[in-house]
């Protein structure tokens, strides 16, 4: 599932893919919002571990990863 989050005072956007189910990534962020932990700790597909300060989250923006298109064949 794609993840893309917004920063405060970030010019760019964190997007990751995440094996994560979109009930855990939801659970994750709320309870950062709701101060039980001072970090979001997200997961993506690599294992790798991306860790943002609660009070920076500027949003949270949850979807589907888009199939990818290999060849070269008509759209």
């Amino acid at each position: 599932m794609e993840v893309k989050i917004g920063v405060q005072h970030a010019p760019r956007e964190i997007v990751l893919e995440s094996g994560q189910s979109p009930e855990e990534v939801e659970r994750a962020v709320a309870e950062a919002l709701a101060g039980k932990s001072q970090l979001l700790t997200l997961v993506d597909e690599h294992g790798r571990k991306v860790l943002i300060p609660a009070e920076r989250l500027a949003y949270v923006e949850l979807g589907e990863p888009s199939p990818r298109k290999v060849g070269f064949g008509a759209l």
